[in-house]
């Protein structure tokens, strides 16, 4: 990292630069983002959907069309493909929008200060010069040497592969340090960076490619993102279909070349099979539905950083929800105050109070950051600040000397202050258990103060303990242990349930969804506010010490029917996550600090709170949620059990519907009758009216009883061989139908032109149908008029205006080679078409197609 020499020579004022100057600097530096794989445009997309196999192919038989003399026919398939190609490019290219739409919701942020004043920008807009406020649990925009650092620990390990977090320190010597020199690397801070504890001030030294990340990311834009599960899923199923659709096409052409010397026909028969027997749709509906769905969950306020998620969000059967800011408003105020001698409740607008709870809160003050975003530490010094208690320790003179942080074997934090008159204080505020071993206290004095605790946290309050002593040294001790700290009592802070809390549980529990709350607090505040929320406390809270001491077997026996767990370290979320998974749960967790990070990674959907959300738990999660609101995330796991079984119904329908287009261009052959459908009539299928009918799926509404249904199964494939057999058994009755049809017209000595375009009718009719068939739980006559399918009769009149226009339009109905046949016929061919796929409706009532489908049974209500 090359540093400008200005920037050492000239350190920014503690006030930051100015608007002037930042506009100067962003001229010379540009923007603060890595070099990122280019956006694709239009002509990628068209070359893109122009490698597809069914575009190869009907490009072959246009060109064989035109050889032949076939101009019209020739011309007419070039049109449907450009037609085609054209509706696929318009989706990708607002899939395109949509996307880039998400990734500007999800661009990092940063805290700088600028013209005399903190502010909060998108860290793209970071220069070099600017002084960077960096936090615990934020990710640092840029390169930076750091100005002042208050117990700083960062995890580097995007940049070097280890873990364990990097202490960092200011340099004595600012103006001679070398970044290039390792002696030195402690103080500074890198782009990517996450910040694990501590607080401090950096100024940027570097942006962009020029910073240690930029270097990977050149790298990085340069890869190809790697194609989902599902992706792989129905790529392996269309190249099943296309190795199969080659043989038979091959066949064709040998049958009837060696076999009847018509060579030529024999051409065009095969690519019209192979045509019908590639489901091309499949890739298509995988990116609409997609694209789609994240634009969905976007307006439920819930944004999809791995669309890969999609599919899993409504399969989650378990919810692990923390409690502070998810179940509660985080808004916390000081609610109860006690002492040795007396306890006392505040209403929130105390101005005063005697000298006993003044002192207390003065310890609180004392310990409490106020550039901290705790929510408790704004509560303490909103009401210090009333009570005008805030003396030496928090006044201009008064600095930190010292401050012990949070770690995982002590949940307690102690400040240090070094007063104007050159004496020390020591302030410690923390869990009580934490602050009882800090000050020594014997056995009658640590039941005493739990005993108080429990009396407190029974109301549903959190509660903390303070203390507060002398240094005894004049050097001070590496073991806050050593301070000489004395119990000053206790402080508890209530944090009221969010409205919309107890609505969202009995949602997910009558989802036959289980919610587990997982939190630091004490054990009797954690059942006060599961009490109230709705979450199951028919089982005792498990703590962490109980974790500890469980092995791997006995802790998924605990979190079997434990809703409750309380007084839990970051490390211990995780190994409750991975219980529940060895368990066989799909688990979401929600989280929003750093140490949630690991246990977000770990879930198989982690969703992080995008308001108070660190930006480490946001990179952890696959999911954020804009709102910190439970409603929501309950809104995007119906959205979610919706995309799901639209797509499952959209592929049972592609897959069915290949099923009479391939035997109509096949039995034909086989049983020596003229053709039926030409490669036209194939194109016209799946290029125009097979694609319309999918994409229907997509807006069908979710069903009715969605949310009363338990998840399904893990193991459950999009499209698997119940999905395949009930495509199968759909759509051998409609190629019955149709193919039955075709032969009944022969046989009636009806020309073939008028046979081809009855069966035509009959195949169009079966398939519009099907889509309503489909898409309808229960009868499908009962509930045919239902709202919210506007989408499917927009289709319905956009498909059959094309097919009827293909046979009663004299140009196109020499051109696909139809004659007009009796109306009494044609509506006959449209009855037995719609009979065919209505016949479905019977075996609805079937557990083996229900189960296909997708149907579970509805929970039992407990």
């Amino acid at each position: 990292m090359d540093i400008p020499q200005s920037l050492l020579s000239s350190p920014t004022p503690l006030t930051g630069l100015t608007a002037e100057q930042v506009s100067l600097l962003r001229q010379q530096y540009g923007a603060n983002e890595l070099p990122h794989a280019p956006r694709r445009n239009l002509a990628r997309i068209v070359v893109g959907v122009l490698r597809e196999p069914m575009f190869l192919l009907l490009a072959l038989a246009a060109a064989v069309y035109l050889v032949i003399g076939g101009i019209g026919e020739g011309l007419v398939m070039i049109g449907f493909a450009t037609l085609s190609i054209m509706l696929v490019v318009v989706q990708e290219r607002r899939s395109e929008n949509a996307l880039e739409a998400l990734r500007a919701l999800a661009a990092p942020m940063a805290r700088v200060m600028r013209d005399g004043r903190e502010q909060r920008i998108a860290a793209r807009d970071i220069v070099p010069g600017d002084l960077l406020l960096v936090a615990d649990g934020e990710r640092i925009g840029a390169d930076a040497m750091l100005r002042s650092a208050e117990m700083l620990s960062v995890d580097e390990s995007l940049l070097t592969g280890e873990s364990v977090p990097v202490p960092k320190r200011v340099s004595d010597k600012l103006t001679e340090i070398s970044a290039s020199s390792k002696s030195c690397e402690h103080a500074f801070v890198y782009a990517s960076t996450l910040v694990t504890a501590g607080r401090a001030i950096a100024q940027v030294v570097a942006t962009a490619a020029h910073t240690e990340a930029g270097r990977i990311g050149a790298l990085l834009a340069s890869i190809d993102t790697e194609p989902t599960l599902l992706q792989r899923s129905l790529g392996r199923l269309v190249r099943l279909f296309a190795i199969f659709a080659l043989i038979l096409s091959a066949g064709v052409v040998l049958v009837y070349g060696l076999g009847r010397d018509m060579w030529l026909q024999g051409v065009l028969s095969g690519i019209a099979l192979g045509m019908s027997m590639l489901p091309e749709e499949f890739p298509m509906i995988l990116v609409i539905f997609v694209a789609m769905g994240a634009r969905r969950l976007a307006r439920v306020h819930v944004l999809v950083r791995r669309t890969a998620v999609i599919e899993v969000l409504g399969a989650c059967s378990t919810l692990c929800v923390d409690k502070t800011g998810t179940l509660t408003e985080n808004r916390m105020r000081v609610s109860a105050l006690a002492t040795d001698a007396t306890a006392m409740d505040l209403r929130g607008d105390e101005t005063t109070l005697s000298e006993s709870f003044a002192n207390l809160m003065h310890s609180a003050a004392g310990a409490s950051s106020r550039s901290s975003n705790d929510p408790m530490d704004t509560a303490v010094h909103r009401l210090a600040d009333a009570i005008r208690t805030n003396t030496s320790a928090t006044t201009k003179e008064a600095v930190v000397e010292r401050e012990y942080g949070l770690t995982p074997e002590r949940s307690a934090i102690v400040c240090v202050w070094r007063n104007a008159d050159g004496t020390s204080s020591a302030f410690a505020k923390g869990a009580p258990e934490a602050i009882a071993d800090l000050c020594h206290l014997a056995k009658p004095e640590r039941d005493k103060l739990l005993s108080e605790v429990e009396r407190n946290a029974a109301r549903g309050l959190r509660v903390l303990a303070l203390a507060s002593g002398i240094p005894r040294t004049e050097a001070l001790p590496d073991d806050p242990r050593e301070l000489g700290l004395v119990l000053q009592g206790l402080i508890a802070f209530a944090d009221p349930l969010r409205a919309s809390a107890e609505l969202a549980i009995a949602a997910a529990r009558e989802a036959g969804i289980s919610v587990a709350m997982i939190t630091g607090d004490y054990p009797a505040t954690a059942m006060a506010i599961a009490k109230q929320a709705g979450i199951d406390c028919t089982t005792p809270p498990v703590t962490g010490t109980q974790i500890d001491q469980a092995d791997e077997t006995q802790l998924r026996t605990l979190v079997q029917h434990t809703r409750v767990f309380a007084r839990i370290r970051p490390t211990q979320k995780l190994r409750i996550v991975e219980a529940f998974k060895a368990n066989g749960e799909i688990v979401a967790m929600t989280g929003d600090g750093v140490n949630d990070a690991p246990a977000l990674k770990a879930a198989h959907v982690g969703l992080a709170m995008g308001g108070r959300g660190t930006d480490v738990a946001r990179e952890a999660a696959a999911v954020v949620l804009m709102e910190d609101d439970l409603g929501h995330l309950i809104a995007g796991i119906k959205m979610g059990r919706r995309i799901f079984d639209n797509l499952r119904k959209a592929s049972i329908y592609i897959a069915a519907i290949h099923i009479p287009i391939a035997g109509l261009s096949l039995l034909p052959l086989l049983v020596g009758l003229p053709p039926l459908l030409l490669p036209l009539h194939v194109v016209l299928i799946e290029m125009v009216i097979d694609p319309i009918c999918a994409i229907a799926f997509e807006n069908e509404p979710a069903e009715a009883q969605i949310m009363q249904q338990p998840p399904r199964a893990a193991n459950d494939p999009l499209i698997g061989l119940p999905q395949l057999s009930l495509a199968l058994l759909q759509g051998s009755v409609l190629l019955a139908a149709t193919f039955g049809i075709y032969v009944a017209a022969l046989s009636a000595q009806i020309d073939v032109a008028s046979a081809r375009a009855l069966a035509f009718i009959a195949l169009t009719a079966g398939n519009l149908t099907l889509v309503r068939v489909l898409g309808t739980r229960g009868s499908t006559l009962a509930h045919l008029f239902a709202p919210g399918h506007s989408a499917y009769w927009i289709v319905t009149a956009i498909a059959s205006t094309v097919a009827a226009a293909c046979i009663v339009i004299p140009m196109l109905e020499r051109l696909f080679q139809f004659d007009r046949p009796p109306l009494g016929l044609a509506l006959l061919a449209i009855v037995i078409g719609t009979g065919a796929a209505l016949a479905f409706d019977f075996a609805k009532l079937m557990p083996l197609v229900q189960h296909a489908l997708g149907q579970r049974p509805a929970p039992i209500s407990t």
